[in-house]
């Protein structure tokens, strides 16, 4: 299948790949091409930003999560119908897991073979920036270098000196962006501020970048670039193939499965969704902020990732809906934010208690792919499976319980006939049998499946 696409890479984090990638989105996208936006990793916070520039959910790609022979064929998902795609990496180039490149930005380009802009900030140096592009360039000769856009440029001169020196290299500059600190995105503790915390701000700022990539990129280099891709052998990804067909019977029979959303609960994976409807639920989002009841007829929950720390008092506050939580009997999953709104504290605040621990802020950040191995049996969770899952946090939980995952050195999590709560963050594309198991412990929440 041919799809135009590149991947937007940087020698370290910090050096501009989020505003380029997404200030690109947006401005293909005001040019009236259909643009589908793709982040290396399991970041949650970029793909909100790349849903706004682009119009469409913004998808990951990690073959730590899901493994590699999914990569191409979850792209090709959700590039379907597109005319460029464009894929924000991760960290530097070559950073992966451990000592190796697995799940690398440079990983997810071979997977793909689609070329690579670099994004190099160019303050505090100039003719410097080629020895640092060559090298790149040559580390690894399955990646193909495509051009570089040269970031926080001071001036004319500057520039100058860089475009000469990259031409002596022969890789092609296909855009130079002026220092203009407005178009940063407010950070707190895990990163970026999420889009959705902060809309009609991010919206304002994701124009702001589209106007600053088409005033300082070769729009029209890019897309030749994206265009000169070859076509990917693979097939695109289906939800209902991947449950071995489609397993959801008339509409009136479909449990319906509520999913956190609103500004506390910002992360999830787009996937999840398509693959609880492929096996027969109907989806409904709910806001734990503003919302006093579950959606008519909730028959499973799913309570993903956020900040309830920032709005544990509004959490706190909504007692009918922690109520009606608290005595909910169907099938719960919860990851990281999810956890700590289910626990019987946070902070100090009351939230639902449904899993027996007190959760506190720390100074701690927990970060990492962990391969872990489940203890005992839950809505998704059968003892002795092995799962694939990334942490991501500066909370701790003190549990009463014995923990329901176990991995070198660490354990976490909570798990019963009803419940599935732990820090990992699991991509079910990786494993569909567990939006399986929670649609079909939904229509019989006593029975494990």
């Amino acid at each position: 299948m041919v799809v135009p696409r590149l991947v937007v890479a940087a020698p370290a984090s910090g050096s501009g790949k989020t505003t380029v990638a997404t200030g690109l989105m947006a401005a293909l996208r005001a040019r009236g091409l259909r643009v589908s936006p793709h982040k290396v990793g399991p970041d949650y916070i970029d793909p909100g930003y790349h849903a706004l520039a682009a119009g469409r959910p913004g998808r990951n790609l990690d073959p730590w999560l899901t493994g590699e022979e999914l990569v191409a064929p979850l792209f090709l998902h959700g590039a379907a119908g597109c005319d460029v795609a464009v894929v924000e990496g991760v960290m530097g180039m070559f950073d992966g897991r451990g000592e190796t490149d697995f799940a690398s930005t440079a990983h997810v380009a071979r997977l793909l073979d689609a070329p690579v802009v670099l994004v190099v900030d160019a303050a505090r140096q100039s003719r410097s920036v080629a020895a640092v592009v060559h090298g790149f360039a040559t580390f690894d000769p399955r990646v193909r270098m495509g051009g570089v856009v040269l970031n926080r440029v001071g001036s004319d001169r500057h520039e100058a000196l860089c475009r000469a020196a990259l031409a002596q290299a022969g890789v092609p500059v296909l855009g130079a962006i002026r220092r203009d600190d407005a178009v940063s995105a407010p950070s707190r503790h895990l990163g970026l501020v999420p889009a959705a915390e902060r809309e009609p701000e991010a919206v304002a700022a994701v124009d702001r970048l589209a106007a600053l990539v088409a005033d300082s990129c070769d729009l029209e280099a890019l897309v030749r670039l994206a265009r000169s891709a070859p076509p990917l052998p693979a097939q695109a990804w289906d939800p209902a193939r991947a449950l071995g067909g489609a397993l959801g019977g008339p509409a009136d029979g479909r449990p319906v499965v509520a999913v956190a959303g609103g500004a506390a609960f910002t992360f999830g994976y787009a996937e999840h969704a398509e693959l609880l409807r492929a096996a027969g639920a109907e989806v409904a989002v709910f806001d734990p902020l503003g919302d006093e009841r579950l959606p008519e007829g909730t028959a499973a929950l799913v309570v993903g990732g956020g900040f309830p720390e920032v709005y544990a008092a509004e959490l706190a506050a909504n007692e009918p809906l922690r109520a009606q939580v608290a005595a909910f009997h169907g099938p719960i999953a919860a990851e990281c934010a999810g956890l700590l709104y289910l626990c019987a504290e946070l902070d100090g605040r009351p939230m639902c208690g449904r899993v027996p621990g007190v959760a506190r802020m720390t100074d701690r950040l927990t970060l990492g792919y962990r391969e872990a191995v489940a203890l005992g049996d839950s809505p998704l969770t059968r003892a002795g499976e092995r799962y694939r899952g990334h942490e991501f946090h500066r909370t701790a939980v003190a549990y009463e319980r014995a923990p329901l995952f176990r991995w070198d050195g660490g354990a976490d999590g909570y798990g019963d006939a009803q419940v599935t709560a732990s820090y990992l963050h699991l991509h079910w594309a990786g494993r569909p049998e567990l939006a399986q198991r929670l649609v079909s412990s939904s229509r019989s929440p006593s029975v494990l499946r």
